[in-house]
């Protein structure tokens, strides 16, 4: 038989899980971390899925390395063959939250992997974004 501390618990109990449930940020989670959302971006991220226009073109990003710290640095490494001849490119920028820090924004020296992208999933092993404007959605690992 439970006491009333135990019984008053219960319900605190329940409010506090609920609570927790509707405080996820992102689409796809988690609901919640005890890691701050600039210490779980910052990373060295690898594509594991590329989606465009409902099409898996994952292969067109095997080769790419995104590095983000937590001072807001960012790099972006991709390697490529071309006629078989193998390419390094290499860019340096930045990276930064906007718009509530549901959207990550990335800037590099050259502009061509620049963008705005929806953050759909935060984790400190997976990174999930949606490019604004486009139909673009990568899933980072």
């Amino acid at each position: 038989m439970m006491n009333k501390y135990a019984m008053s618990l219960i319900p605190l109990s329940l409010v506090m899980v609920l609570s927790m449930a509707s405080c996820k940020k992102y689409e796809e989670g988690p609901a919640i971390s005890l890691t701050s959302r600039s210490e779980r971006v910052a990373n060295t991220w690898t594509i594991d899925r590329a989606i465009a226009d409902g099409n898996d073109v994952t292969s067109d990003y095997d080769n790419y390395v995104l590095t983000l710290t937590a001072g807001g640095s960012a790099t972006l490494v991709a390697t490529y063959t071309v006629f078989g001849v193998n390419f390094t490119g290499e860019t340096n920028g930045t990276w930064a939250f906007q718009n509530d820090d549901e959207e990550l924004v990335l800037d590099f020296e050259n502009d061509d992997a620049d963008g705005t992208y929806q953050i759909r999933r935060l984790t400190e092993a997976e990174l999930w974004i949606h490019k604004i404007g486009d139909d673009l959605e990568l899933r980072l690992k």
